[in-house]
């Protein structure tokens, strides 16, 4: 029996694949919502032969230019025919009189999002390295896309892109304000005060972590999830907020999989893409520092849809307290750098 589905209507959804794509969906349609993830909302849906994921935005208060299906499709489609691994798309649909909001549905690739200490274990340390290696060489490999090859030239500005990252996410912040939170807007200026010599313009995927790619058994990465913030900029930015997320963990009441025995130091890591691609990571402080802004700002949005009433999922009634402390180490690497 299908468990309830906030926001995915399985009788439309097949009315819709029925004519949008016909031949894709046989038997009636069950499905189940993806566990993680406090952004969009992923879904599991199966006709009792093949399996498909259905992804949309959240219910609720949706912050303007975030969560844009067409953008996560775009990306995902181009991508297919890189060394960039990623799921077939299928269908997007625009049309929100369907499930109310724009959605698209993608192939379910086998493989686990490693976000605690006990689900990479298995992997012994050896395993676990070849994990956090992989991550690094995938990141490298995307960076590495010429996007104007693979139709996405227009896919972004990326002159000036750091500017209007920081002047972007403090729209952001000033969008979800419900509480007073200290130095946050002492760091937005200092963030803007001190903006870097951009890193050669790339791909870049804006969430780039361990649990948003999928691991195979054998410790290899069969996917790369979670595209809804992609453009073309400066991939130092998936650089910086990739180390926060190593670092300093949302979820720090749970013994997370880059803590586990074999995950390379962040030094490690850093030195890993150094070599493969090329690039100059001198100023990363301040790249680690603005992923730490980053995410403040992205769960201060989900505190305040929490406050609301108007989020899935576990977890979202402690998502505010990890703000303070984002912003704290990010004043931190401001200095350091």
């Amino acid at each position: 029996m299908t468990e309830e589905l906030p926001g995915l209507d399985l009788t439309r959804l097949r009315a819709h694949l029925d004519l949008a794509a016909p031949g894709l969906v046989g038997g009636p349609l069950t499905g189940r919502v993806i566990t993680g993830g406090k952004s969009n909302l992923t879904y599991l849906v199966t006709d009792g032969t093949g399996s498909w994921v259905v992804r949309r935005p959240p219910l609720g208060h949706v912050l303007a230019t975030a969560h844009d299906m067409a953008r996560e499709y775009r990306v995902m489609t181009a991508l297919r025919d890189t060394a960039v691994p990623v799921p077939r798309t299928h269908l997007l649909c625009e049309d929100t009189g369907v499930l109310g909001a724009p959605f698209y549905v993608m192939e379910h690739v086998a493989g686990t999002p490693m976000r605690t200490r006990d689900q990479i274990a298995p992997l012994g340390p050896e395993g676990t390295r070849a994990v956090a290696e992989a991550l690094i060489t995938t990141l490298g490999d995307l960076h590495a896309v010429d996007p104007a090859e693979i139709g996405l030239g227009d896919f972004g500005r990326p002159e000036g892109f750091l500017e209007r990252q920081v002047r972007r996410w403090r729209k952001q912040l000033d969008a979800s304000r419900s509480r007073d939170i200290p130095g946050i807007d002492e760091l937005h200026e200092k963030l803007a005060r001190t903006l870097p010599e951009q890193s050669a313009p790339a791909i870049v995927h804006g969430d780039y972590r361990l649990d948003n790619v999928l691991v195979t058994g054998e410790g290899g990465i069969s996917a790369v999830l979670d595209w809804e913030m992609a453009t073309l900029g400066d991939p130092l930015v998936d650089l910086g907020l990739m180390l926060v997320y190593q670092e300093r963990p949302v979820d720090a009441g749970v013994p997370q999989a880059t803590s586990a025995e074999g995950y390379p130091s962040a030094e490690e890591l850093v030195a890993l893409y150094a070599r493969s691609t090329g690039r100059d990571v001198s100023r990363l402080g301040w790249y680690v520092a603005f992923g730490c802004f980053k995410l403040a700002v992205i769960a201060e949005g989900i505190h305040f849809r929490h406050t609301q009433g108007l989020t899935v999922g576990a977890g979202f009634d402690r998502i505010g307290e990890v703000v303070a402390p984002l912003v704290a180490a990010a004043h931190s690497m401001l200095k350091e750098d």
